[in-house]
């Protein structure tokens, strides 16, 4: 690894990724419904950014001081200096789009209010309410020695931390939020005749209905609430003894998450001096820094699903999901995919076509085994219930479920254990590699020879982000691919085995020998007159090896396009360094979820979709796979909507080596928003 090149933290890159997150919640040009939304979706990301990025740097500081590394610890507390700067100055600038965002709604009729707002018709409804379909779900917890806060505490849910004053003394109690048992918005009854939309968030109902919750218990004289949430280390240890299972190493892994450190306090800043204090005795926190003072509301996360009570034109128009010409001529999904291979692009076409290849392969006589690796699914996932369906109908299933899917880990323990008990082969990899590829392989019997079916996509089989997420999915019969699925799958079962990989990309086997030899034939080519050009799409780049091979590449003349939602380690347009570099991310409506390489190759143009960023996790600790497209037509239709997207004119912003996050100037050319390009583009092709 290269120390003579620079490269923009990626700690301080990902924050820069949720600052475009909330343009996007300050954009007055985004319907105001969407607009809450994305504070909900920003205040999702902080949150993980907290569990897993700060935590990181808090663990490095904890490393460097044992080991006596001062330098380490030196740069890791600048680090965490840096960041606590930029969450500061992202906070004020949330809360100061929340409240133009409540204001805006308020001008639409839909007011937001609080617990001192609400008219006598409106309390007397909701006091109902709250007895009937709320307060079975509270159970306070009265804050004393005995109780230790750091496990009455998940740092999944928000709370109110209250103080209930008489004459005699004041209690604390602290009280979840139960958001998963009922809805947090309320909209109150309107008056007759009246325009109004009256809605009440369920913190603020429970500060207004306390004397229901605590009446039966004590007695006060006056209560106050304020807002808590605590954010821990995602990280645990797991045990490696082996007369544990996976799955009980696992469950035991997710206990331990329950206490481990907490790294963020986040509190309503009009919570008193006396109560901060105690909480923050109590929960063990001696850095100010994880302190954090912000708004009334926490868990803003939930208002990514804050439900419209206003007119339709509030929220994004709906996009009539695509129908593939590709499948739809053909009876079977099978039969499609015999003519040639088949190319989606989610959510501009419909998931189902993907549903119904396992549902068939499920029922269909034909098919013998079908093979699927899942990372993350939907909670009601009708894939792996074809999958238990097909066991019923006497085929052989496989499932690799990567229990170490981050923050998934609970819900996959449990599909684990419904695939077993229906009588799924279930397979949990290799134990020091996630399984990330997006893969599935169906061997079917035609004319008594067994012919295989291959997907290989990069996104999740989950039908609900992929309403969400664009991702490509490619559906192919070409032996050439698909037995080299088969040997993906045997690999993650047997990894003491050797395989050979002509076609796919694979990790951790060669993904970075293959992506290097790539990157350097556009090098070779460059110093040698011809043309080089290479055109990456992904997640995040944070890779040095691949970085500092991007910028030998710029420094040979090779013409570099990048496209990046989230991490960029690179410093694109530095004199000397990456002159030849542009880099742009664009953040809309839909998550930009593909991972996509273009590589010149003398005019042949390669190009390859990948469930792999370029991560040293990903390339090095990751089970992965990137396919090449060999169709041609299938090939154009991804090159196509690349050059869309970079053509953006809307949502597309500028990664500089600041990464300012500038939007793309549009000058004299037409506005182009490339999500509702693509579609376009894509309906276009299917007619």
């Amino acid at each position: 690894m290269s120390n003579k090149y620079s490269y923009f933290p990626k700690e301080l890159s990902w924050l820069s990724f949720n600052e475009r997150v909330l343009q996007e919640a300050a954009d007055i040009e985004v319907p105001i419904i969407e607009r809450v939304r994305f504070l909900g979706i920003y205040s999702n990301n902080m949150d993980e950014f907290f569990r897993v990025r700060v935590a990181d740097v808090h663990r490095q500081i904890d490393l460097a001081q044992v080991s006596e590394d001062r330098s380490q610890q030196h740069t890791a507390e600048d680090l965490l200096h840096r960041i606590s700067d930029k969450v500061a100055e992202l906070n004020q600038r949330f809360n100061q789009i929340s409240n133009d965002i409540i204001l805006g709604l308020a001008r639409r009729n839909i007011f937001l209010i609080n617990e001192e707002q609400i008219t006598e018709r409106e309390s007397d409804w909701l006091h109902k309410y709250f007895r009937d379909k709320v307060l079975r779900h509270i159970t306070p917890v009265f804050i004393s020695p005995r109780v230790e806060l750091r496990r009455a505490i998940d740092d999944e849910e928000a709370y109110l931390v209250g103080a209930l004053h008489n004459e005699a003394k004041t209690r604390y109690v602290l009280i979840e939020i139960p958001v998963n048992q009922t809805s947090r918005f309320i909209a109150l009854p309107r008056a007759k005749g009246s325009r109004r939309k009256s809605v009440i968030v369920l913190d603020n109902a429970i500060r207004h209905c306390a004397k229901q919750v605590f009446a039966p218990v004590c007695e006060f004289d006056r209560a106050e609430f304020y807002s808590l949430k605590v954010t821990r280390d995602a990280e645990y240890d797991l045990e490696r003894d082996i007369e544990h299972s996976m799955l009980e190493r696992m469950s035991e892994g997710l206990k331990q998450r329950l206490t481990n450190q907490p790294v963020r306090m986040v509190y309503d800043r009009e919570m008193p001096a006396d109560m901060v204090a105690m909480l923050q005795q109590k929960l063990g926190l001696d850095d100010v820094e994880t302190m954090v003072p912000s708004g009334r509301y926490r868990n803003f996360r939930d208002f990514i699903g804050f439900p419209n009570f206003g007119a339709k034109y509030l929220e994004n128009p709906k996009l009539s999901a695509l129908r593939s010409k590709a499948f739809d001529v053909y009876e079977s999904p099978f039969e499609a995919i015999s003519q040639g291979d088949i190319m989606l692009y989610y959510p501009y076409h419909r998931f189902k076509y993907l549903t119904d290849f396992i549902r068939i392969a499920a029922y269909d006589p034909a098919v013998k085994t079908i093979r699927m690796a899942i990372y993350r699914v939907a909670k009601d996932s009708s894939i792996l219930k074809s999958l238990m369906d097909a066991v019923k109908n006497g085929k052989k299933v496989q499932v690799i479920v990567e229990l170490r899917a981050r923050f998934d880990e609970q819900a996959n323990i449990g599909w684990a254990r419904e695939l077993t008990d229906a009588g799924v082969d279930v397979e949990f990899g290799v134990p020091s590699l996630k399984c990330h590829a997006k893969l599935a392989l169906i061997q079917r019997l035609e004319n008594d020879t067994l012919v295989s079916y291959g997907h290989i996509g990069t996104g999740n089989f989950n039908e609900k982000t992929a309403k969400i997420y664009t991702d490509f999915a490619l559906f192919s019969k070409n032996p050439a691919l698909t037995q080299e699925i088969g040997q993906v799958f045997d690999f993650v079962v047997s990894p003491f085995k050797r395989f050979t990989f002509k076609h796919l990309i694979v990790s951790p086997s060669h993904t970075r020998q293959r992506i290097n030899q790539l990157i350097n034939a556009e090098i070779a080519a460059s110093e040698a007159g011809q043309k080089g050009e290479i055109f990456l799409k992904v997640n995040n780049l944070v890779d040095k090896d691949i970085c500092d091979n991007l910028y030998r590449a710029s420094r040979a003349g090779v013409k570099i396009r990048l496209l990046v939602r989230g991490m960029c380690n690179v410093l694109p347009g530095v004199k000397g360094m990456s002159d030849n570099i542009l880099a742009r991310s664009v953040v809309d409506r839909f998550l930009e979820h593909p991972r996509v390489m273009v590589f010149h190759a003398g005019g042949e143009k390669k190009v390859f979709i990948s469930s792999a960023d370029l991560m040293t996790r990903n390339i090095e600790f990751r089970v992965e796979v990137g396919t090449p497209i060999l169709d041609d037509n299938l090939k154009k239709m991804v090159l196509d909507t690349l050059e869309i997207q970079w053509r953006d004119t809307t949502k597309a912003r500028i990664i500089d080596a600041e990464q300012k996050n500038n939007y793309v100037r549009r000058g004299n050319r037409r506005k182009i928003r490339s999500q509702e390009e693509i579609y376009n583009y894509l309906k276009q092709r299917e007619s």
